[in-house]
């Protein structure tokens, strides 16, 4: 800990501005004087944090020292971090300063000046040869890091989006493929199922995870993913198998994204908190920031590509000719603070992986039309992943001004999917969009998760000064459509787990689509002597294929393809050495313990795999292909 201690004639501020770990504060603390005063400057380092209250014991005796050599009876605490350049966390700075105002109240007359906010001070400084003195103090060496007596908490960085969004009045409808819309506690959901568990979550609003999901136990025994204890809570580690599920999504998304004439391109990861358009975003989006301190300045990490590419466009020269203009970020990662008890595996995570497309149009016409257009490329994208239309819900959030002028279009959203969509309505726009689409997975224990969603947004165009020059030679304001094409990529492998997971539960074979299969061919030999001809059937195979060298039985090694959930598998002997055919089984085509089993050569196990995947990303196998020379992550 830093103290500059000034004995002083009057030591007055006026708070000015919060930064966002600003303690909250009632009126009367914005503005505080004390005349004949000692004030200690205080710094709080992140060394402190090993004995906190040793160095509170030790900060009070030196102000406490201080104040009678030069016969002061009262003391400001002032925090001031411009002392250090090796702050400790909020949390303990408020705790250590409170603790201090607190020990010193004791035997001083003692005022507090707020923790994190922007403050004007005066001070006259007396001049003795005692007035400026500055001390180190140190926590004990070996400290345990005891706490020090429970006196509040800096507050939770909440933007007022989020704010908003708990205390909204909501209206909730469900909407049927004929237009009709129906009170949601009139309608019967009897025949609808999963969008009953869906409407029970959005009405409970209880996001905590009481029991693990089946896909964390999945993604552990297939060896795709982990929790990092290293990292912050929410922040996964990913082995070579889940990597090549991630890269081979994240490929994909792009792509398509491309062929729907996004530009992809880049942007920082982090951001000045204080930027003044930035900071007024950061209060309209509904989500908890990460913030960080960098050269005494105050950045988030971002929680989307939006602020990015919206700096960008405010850059660029735009014409009505290149509209709509479309601009895509795949962001590893996108960061969010979500709260402990909703983080569970692959599904609600703190650093995730978010395609990010923008998209801008001359008008509010030329905006629905995209919107639509969008709503039609994210069905297909997730079909294509693995993801139907049966395995989700639709939620659309609009206010009911925008529904009343455009409830043909609406209507044909829920057409689209031919089936009861759920609609959140609002009298008054809480947030920056007028409408927004989210087509959300209901996994194993009811717990619901937005995938792919599209956004017409009306107040950033505004809020960035971006514009495009009309037909008119004019600057105009277009209208902003925000659209992650599959929603986070992470939680498209969460729930094609949870998907397979729940069709286990209703008899069927579980398995993952082949283009995104870790290993699309397992190859057993019988014995040593078939060895070489497993390998020569794995070098004319263009896929993922591997092959099962371990010294186990064959039936083990077949259980082992099938708790792999391999597509193919392929056991070689004498018989396939001499016909130069294979015996394929075939876990799609099979059923619980009936494998489907087909003889077919080299060159039609390729037509067949290569029908399934042909018109998606490929990458080679991650690993080395005899599975005898893989370690064990788990």
């Amino acid at each position: 800990m830093k103290l500059l201690l000034i004995h002083s004639d009057y030591i007055e501020y006026e708070v000015k501005k919060s930064t966002p770990v600003a303690e909250e504060i009632e009126e009367s603390f914005k503005t505080g004087r004390l005349d004949e005063a000692l004030t200690a400057f205080i710094a709080v380092e992140s060394r402190d944090e090993e004995s906190p209250s040793s160095v509170v014991e030790k900060a009070v005796s030196s102000i406490a020292e201080a104040a009678s050599q030069v016969k002061a009876e009262n003391i400001m605490v002032y925090p001031y971090a411009h002392l250090s350049s090796d702050l400790s966390s909020p949390k303990v700075a408020v705790s250590v300063l409170k603790e201090i105002e607190k020990r010193l109240s004791v035997d001083f007359n003692v005022k507090r000046a707020p923790f994190g906010w922007y403050k004007a001070f005066s001070i006259s400084c007396k001049g003795h040869p005692l007035s400026e003195l500055s001390r180190t103090v140190h926590p004990e060496e070996g400290g345990k890091g005891e706490p020090i007596p429970e006196c509040g908490e800096v507050q939770e960085i909440v933007s007022e989006a989020l704010k908003a969004e708990s205390t909204a009045k909501s209206y909730w409808h469900v909407l049927t493929p004929d237009g009709e819309l129906h009170d949601m506690k009139e309608f019967d959901l009897s025949d609808h199922a999963n969008l009953g568990k869906f409407v029970d979550y959005e009405m409970s609003k209880s996001r905590t995870v009481e029991k693990a999901p089946p896909h964390v136990e999945l993604m552990r025994r297939l060896e795709l993913a982990d929790y990092e204890p290293g990292s912050d809570s929410g922040n996964m580690r990913y082995y070579p198998k889940g990597r090549l599920m991630k890269s081979l999504l994240e490929r994909f998304v792009l792509d398509e994204s491309s062929l729907a004439g996004a530009m992809e391109v880049e942007t920082p990861l982090m951001y000045d908190m204080n930027h003044p358009t930035l900071k007024k975003y950061l209060d309209r989006f509904p989500a908890r920031q990460y913030s960080i301190e960098s050269d005494k300045r105050q950045m988030f990490l971002r929680f989307a590509a939006c602020f990015g590419q919206f700096l960008m466009n405010h850059d660029m020269t735009i014409s009505h000719r290149n509209l709509p203009l479309k601009m895509v970020e795949l962001t590893r990662y996108s960061f969010r603070k979500e709260q402990r008890g909703e983080l569970v595996g692959l599904r609600r995570l703190r650093a995730f992986t978010m395609p990010d497309m923008h998209t801008l149009c001359a008008d509010m016409d030329a905006a629905v039309e995209q919107f639509g257009e969008q709503y039609s490329m994210c069905i297909d994208i997730l079909n294509r992943i693995g993801i139907r239309v049966d395995d989700f819900e639709v939620a659309i959030r609009l206010t009911r001004d925008f529904y009343e002028q455009n409830r043909d279009f609406i209507t044909e959203l829920a057409r689209k999917v031919n089936k009861p969509v759920l609609v959140e309505m609002w009298d008054t726009r809480f947030f920056y969009f007028v409408l927004k689409f989210e087509f959300n997975f209901v996994d194993a224990i009811n717990k619901a998760s937005a995938l792919s969603t599209v956004q017409i947004d009306v107040e950033n165009a505004e809020r960035y000064d971006i514009n495009y020059i009309d037909t008119n030679g004019e600057a105009t304001r277009p209208i902003i459509l925000h659209c992650s094409p599959s929603g986070a990529i992470e939680r498209c492998i969460y729930s094609l787990l949870e998907k397979a997971a729940m069709d286990a539960d209703e008899g069927k074979v579980p398995i993952l689509p082949t283009w995104l299969s870790p290993t699309q061919v397992r190859i057993i030999p019988i014995g040593t002597q078939h060895l070489e001809f497993a390998k020569d059937v794995a070098s004319r195979l263009d896929c993922r294929a591997d092959i099962d060298d371990r010294d186990e039985s064959v039936g083990k090694k077949i259980r082992n393809a099938g708790m792999e959930w391999i597509p193919y598998v392929v056991v070689v002997g004498d018989n396939e050495m001499e016909s130069g055919n294979l015996n394929v089984t075939v876990r799609a085509e099979s059923e619980p313990k009936k494998p489907m089993k087909v003889e077919m050569s080299v060159d039609e196990l390729n037509q067949k795999i290569w029908s399934e995947i042909a018109d998606m990303p490929f990458q080679r196998l991650p690993l080395d292909q005899l599975l005898s020379r893989r370690p064990k992550f788990l």
